[in-house]
């Protein structure tokens, strides 16, 4: 094996094809691991095979730096020369989830869900961008740790704003839409037809169209509903059947209108119930986006503070924080009210999507609370310590920054006329 192409050390091989290998490499300038996807020279010199799989490859190539998003493996950089052909990206440990449609290696539902939200945004985000995948498979969906995933292998994508780049005949049969099938337009549909498949076989372990040849799949997949998820699955929630068949339907107008649509619905089954003690990570995403102040912040921004609060479901008449104590931690409201006192007296009541405690973060070092902050209904509350802020990256802490000083300024302005009123 070679050891080295241009300033990539490679240290071993991931994963073997037809056309090429992939290796884990060392990024000798940066320091960073790299999974090196490098062209088999006989492949690319094919006299029909060469000219699909150079074009697939330049496809992806093109992609490189374009798509940044935390649930997208990052296309670092490509290069292609007489003596090599290769594409860098962004290295994700936990292999993919072809593992995970075996019986003994199936994930729980409520972890299906999860890696279906996370999908769903991540494929949202590159259709804005202008891209339809075209090859969703559990091989493409790489695991970064549990539930956390980065969806790669854009090199078979449709780029709909550059009609030249489309190559026919791209994807893998057993996952594709009727409307690929027959050659017909791609739109985000397709790929919500071929992730429905990828859900459908992670839940039951059991493909949707499944026939002993590739001709009687394409029968099925063009003619046939496939059985309720949960007749093969019986822990499975009855709502997520009509999910699944529905991103399943024949014709992409039976499919969800969007992808923001699919993924509201998929949060509302993985909802948290109230004996839950952990919050699924599409309930923090959506809890987040709902709040006003954050809405300039990005996905990949809200996706960091996700993860970096604590989440709790609280009952009625829970203390927050009490007038007098010291303390920096800032607080959000995902759903419910809770009530603001000051000295007994009512000063104000919070709704889902407001925040507390942001002038003791905005503050260096704890200061005392001025106020009084109990919960009045079932509360669904995430709380940010400053010291766990301060490790999220740059960008994201500047956004949180400028989002509370404007909210503080916008409450002094309102206690200043409440004043002139008064007065």
């Amino acid at each position: 094996m070679m050891r080295q192409i241009g300033k990539f050390q490679l240290e071993r091989v991931l994963g073997q094809g037809a056309s090429g290998t992939v290796y884990l490499a060392l990024d000798t300038f940066s320091g960073n691991n790299v999974a090196l996807k490098v062209l088999d020279q006989e492949a690319v010199k094919h006299p029909e095979f060469g000219r699909k799989l150079t074009a697939q490859f330049m496809n992806e190539a093109s992609l490189a730096g374009k798509l940044s998003h935390p649930h997208i493996a990052s296309i670092l950089e490509a290069s292609v020369t007489e003596e090599c052909v290769y594409i860098a990206i962004e290295y994700v440990p936990g292999g993919d989830l072809m593992r995970n449609v075996l019986p003994q290696f199936m994930l729980s539902p409520d972890d299906v869900t999860q890696i279906a939200f996370k999908s769903c945004g991540a494929l949202d985000y590159a259709y804005r961008q202008g891209i339809v995948h075209r090859d969703l498979k559990p091989a493409n969906i790489l695991v970064v740790s549990g539930t956390n995933i980065k969806i790669g292998d854009f090199g078979a994508s449709y780029l709909f704003q550059s009609l030249h780049t489309q190559i026919a005949n791209i994807g893998t049969p057993v996952y594709m839409s009727p409307e690929q099938i027959r050659g017909g337009t791609l739109g985000y549909g397709s790929d919500m037809f071929s992730l429905g498949v990828v859900l459908y076989l992670l839940f039951t372990g059991h493909r949707p169209f499944d026939a002993p040849t590739l001709s009687g799949i394409v029968t099925k997949t063009l003619g046939t509903t496939p059985a309720k998820p949960s007749s093969l699955r019986p822990e499975m929630s009855p709502e997520m059947d009509d999910i699944l068949l529905r991103m399943l339907a024949k014709a992409p107008a039976d499919r969800y209108p969007s992808w923001a649509d699919l993924a509201l619905d998929i949060a509302k089954v993985g909802r948290l119930s109230r004996y839950q003690s952990v919050v699924p990570d599409s309930e923090k995403f959506v809890a987040l986006k709902a709040v006003r102040l954050l809405n300039h912040l990005d996905d990949a921004d809200l996706w960091e503070l996700a993860h970096a609060g604590k989440w709790s479901l609280l009952p009625a008449r829970t203390m927050i924080m009490r007038e007098g104590e010291s303390g920096s931690t800032l607080f959000f409201l995902g759903s419910g009210q809770a009530k603001v006192t000051k000295q007994g007296r009512l000063l104000n009541v919070l709704n889902a999507g407001e925040c507390v405690g942001d002038m003791s973060y905005i503050k260096e070092g704890s200061i005392a609370r001025q106020a009084t902050v109990e919960t009045m209904t079932e509360v669904l509350l995430v709380e940010f310590e400053k010291e766990t802020l301060d490790k999220v990256s740059v960008k994201c802490r500047y956004q949180l920054s400028l989002a509370l000083m404007n909210s503080l300024v916008d409450r002094l302005a309102l206690g200043d006329a409440r004043l002139v009123q008064a007065g």
